[in-house]
């Protein structure tokens, strides 16, 4: 199904390019044409070229070129047919297709998107103006979304009234049934889907009205806190984020989404500042929710509890990951705490929780951690293998095994034993045993005795960011200043750094030393990773991504040497150590 030639020449004649291109980029005279920093790429100098008079764009950046369907197509992701009906939307052109079926079935879900535009007006208007909507007015202004922000969300509200919405809308009893504003009651009367109730519209990414959701207020009785419409033919919950039609810009340009469980915390995310958020419409996040983002951004955070669904919905988050190309954090908030009320109470809170989001892993694995204290041998063998069940659930070989060595890192185990485990896969049954002296010293012990037996083979491989506790960095400077001579480390170290070198100098260490230190290597740069959380000035940004693919790189045999090196020269600036 296509749209008339002649309608597609009308609708290109009746606007002008740089008019479309202008609110997504600042254009300034230059000859007979337009120049700007180009939408599509990052830039300073602006090499984004516009011209009117033939209707053609192009950047001599990054090569994006075409005219004002093409435009529209690039800058909204919509194909040709989507990109004609945005801009004869605007311009007020009615559209004939070459198919008949195709015609009516579009002419029919035109009709019902046109109607859900007049239900959210109208709510809107009684949001704003109707004497009965005052406890909403109020009860919006408690939570930061009045004024404003009703207007720019178009926030609405449902009187508590049989049938006001129905009779304002004067459309066919079948056409507000079919778009789930209205049906008939057991008396046989056109009643109205929502009442008392605060209303948000959800839009399409493209901005057409599709739905709402509807909230009671605080002291109705209602049993039912939120309402939703349900599906129809202008609406699939599975495929709509609520949110999108005004985040995606913001999307593309950050190559990020952020995903909510509900809409005022989208909204509390767009005023805070980060307005790349977006939420489910009352349903799990699904695969065509994944492909909807995947069109805009390769990055997803996820701003709600991601492991509360178990591992289940771990491994459709990996699938997905594979799948699509996309990648998976998670934004831990303060406890108690959700984005909605973060953003009035806390808005600097919530940008550094956004920019602190974990890979889903490594979020999976610090929540374990943190609830499974370390107080004995035994603890941190039971909590290793805890750790390896989670890790095996990945796919990625080269995945498991760069968490592995964090688990080795933290409890103390062995790296070398964690690490085959993770190369085996699937279930685990081992039980890693927690020597006590092995144990008592936590993460980097085991480096240090390799340190001691095998100084040749790790030390090249070592330095003291490496080491998360006081005492294990002063032990290890003790002997890396004496040669790993234990003696002569023992003459110059603390009290509790001799303690270490005296079990580390009689513990037998069956491991491999590249694996042991490979993983306190990873463990170090994610923590320092972490630390520094959002960084903004560009040389910073590069030098991390840099340090991030060195990461992933220290899992890969033939390039791990290269990658160490890199990772340990980072972790020595990053501490004001020159090497």
């Amino acid at each position: 199904m296509g749209i008339a030639e002649e309608d597609i020449q009308k609708v290109r004649s009746s606007v002008t390019l740089s008019d479309i291109v202008s609110p997504h980029a600042q254009l300034r005279r230059a000859g007979r044409g337009q120049v700007g920093l180009c939408p599509f790429h990052s830039e300073r100098t602006p090499s984004f070229s516009v011209n009117d008079e033939t209707g053609r764009y192009m950047c001599f950046g990054c090569g994006a070129k075409g005219d004002v369907f093409t435009f529209v197509q690039q800058m909204e992701h919509l194909d040709f047919v989507g990109a004609v009906e945005r801009i004869a939307s605007k311009a007020g052109i009615e559209l004939r297709y070459t198919s008949g079926a195709g015609n009516g079935e579009r002419k029919h879900r035109k009709e019902l998107q046109e109607l859900m535009e007049r239900a959210v007006e109208w709510y809107h208007q009684r949001l704003l103006e109707a004497p009965d909507a005052r406890a909403a007015r109020e009860y919006l202004r408690s939570r930061g979304l009045a004024g404003d922000v009703a207007r720019t969300y178009k926030l609405g509200w449902a009187p508590d009234d049989w049938d006001q919405l129905c009779k304002a809308l004067n459309a066919p009893a079948a056409m507000l049934n079919e778009v789930g504003l209205g049906f008939l009651n057991k008396a046989g009367r056109l009643q109205d889907s929502f009442r008392a109730r605060v209303m948000f519209p959800i839009f399409d990414e493209t901005g057409a009205a599709v739905a709402f959701g509807g909230r009671i207020l605080p002291g109705s009785t209602d049993p039912a806190k939120y309402k939703n419409s349900t599906e129809t033919p202008i609406y699939m919950k599975s495929r709509t984020l609520y949110g999108m039609n005004w985040a995606k810009g913001n999307v593309v340009k950050e190559d990020s989404v952020i995903v909510c469980e509900g809409y005022t915390d989208v909204i509390g995310f767009h005023i805070s500042g980060l307005a790349t958020a977006v939420a489910t419409c009352g349903t799990a996040l699904t695969e065509e929710h994944v492909k909807l983002m995947k069109r805009y951004a390769r990055n997803v955070v996820l701003a709600f509890d991601a492991d509360s669904a178990g591992q289940g919905a771990a491994e459709k988050f990996y699938a997905w990951e594979k799948k699509y190309d996309v990648a998976v954090s998670v934004a831990q908030f303060p406890q108690g705490k959700d984005p909605g009320e973060l953003a009035q109470s806390d808005p600097e809170a919530l940008a550094k929780a956004i920019s602190g989001a974990m890979p889903f892993l490594g979020f999976r694995l610090k929540r374990l951690f943190d609830a499974n204290p370390l107080r004995s041998p035994e603890s941190r063998s039971r909590l290793a293998e805890k750790a390896m069940v989670l890790i095996n659930e990945h796919p990625d070989t080269n995945v498991r095994r760069l968490y592995a060595g964090e688990v080795a890192s933290h409890t103390g185990l062995s790296a070398t034993d964690l690490v085959k485990a993770a190369e085996r896969g699937g279930k685990v049954v081992a039980t890693f045993a927690a020597p006590v002296q092995q144990a008592l010293e936590g993460a980097g012990f085991i480096a240090i005795s390799l340190l001691i037996h095998e100084w040749d083979a790790i030390a090249p491989w070592l330095i003291e960011e490496l080491f998360v506790d006081i005492a294990s960095r002063e032990a290890f400077r003790a002997l890396a200043e004496t040669d790993g001579d234990v003696h002569a480390a023992l003459a110059i170290a603390t009290p509790e750094a001799s303690d270490i070198i005296e079990r580390a100098a009689v513990y037998d260490a069956d491991a491999d030393p590249l694996v042991e230190s490979r993983s306190l290597i990873a463990a170090a740069v994610r923590r320092e990773l972490q630390k520094r959380g959002q960084i903004a000035d560009v040389e910073s940004i590069q030098q991390q991504r840099q340090v991030r693919i060195a990461l992933e790189d220290l899992a890969k045999p033939d390039k791990a040497t290269a990658a160490a090196i890199l990772l340990l020269q980072w972790l020595a600036s990053v501490a004001g150590v020159v090497q």
